[in-house]
């Protein structure tokens, strides 16, 4: 059965906030985030656990051994995966500003393959494709993956898919509000 599409878990006013609450809201605030947004919205009921996911995800998403452009790309794909719109409202516009084509973009919303991506992208999308729909990655996938990104870059490559499931996970079980960012939902 599916969820009203309410937001389960909608943000809550900083005076409700529990002292423990408030320091892992401010340390994301002061971090690269710059704010409380997306996932952080439901996890700060569980601050350890909101602390611990925000350090994962702050050196995926910023400083992972695949580079930023990459890592936008292996979110998209996993936010298409979980048809996740927080995270693809939130990455859609960050891939194309990091060097990602918007026609790649649009093939993953459609759910496409995308044509003419980079060697480095076809890697990417192929071994997050297989990773997500097959719970496994090929000999031949992984090969390639290794040659391009070495045994650090496949791995932070496996850890933003795992990362990214489980924002996607949180977000859609809380039925968290898309941000009204002007980003083209994905389709059903």
């Amino acid at each position: 059965m599916a969820g009203s599409d309410i937001d389960r878990l909608p943000p809550l006013p900083l005076n409700q906030l529990d002292q423990q609450q408030r320091a892992a809201a401010q340390a994301i605030i002061d971090g690269p985030r710059g704010a409380l947004y997306g996932p952080f919205v439901p996890l700060i009921r569980s601050p350890e656990l909101m602390e611990t996911a925000q350090r994962m995800g702050e050196y995926l998403r910023y400083r992972s051994a695949i580079g930023t452009r990459l890592s936008e790309l292996a979110i998209l794909v996993t936010a298409r995966q979980w048809d996740q719109q927080v995270e693809w409202a939130i990455h859609a516009p960050l891939a194309v500003q990091n060097g990602i084509a918007q026609a790649a973009v649009d093939a993953i919303a459609e759910r496409r393959v995308p044509l003419a991506l980079k060697e480095d992208e076809q890697a990417v999308h192929d071994f997050c494709i297989e990773l997500q729909q097959n719970k496994r990655v090929s000999d031949a996938t992984y090969a390639r993956a290794l040659v391009l990104f070495g045994e650090h870059g496949v791995v932070d490559l496996m850890g933003i898919n795992g990362y990214y499931t489980f924002l996607a996970m949180v977000m859609n079980g809380a039925q968290t509000a898309v941000p009204a960012l002007g980003v083209t939902p994905l389709p059903a």
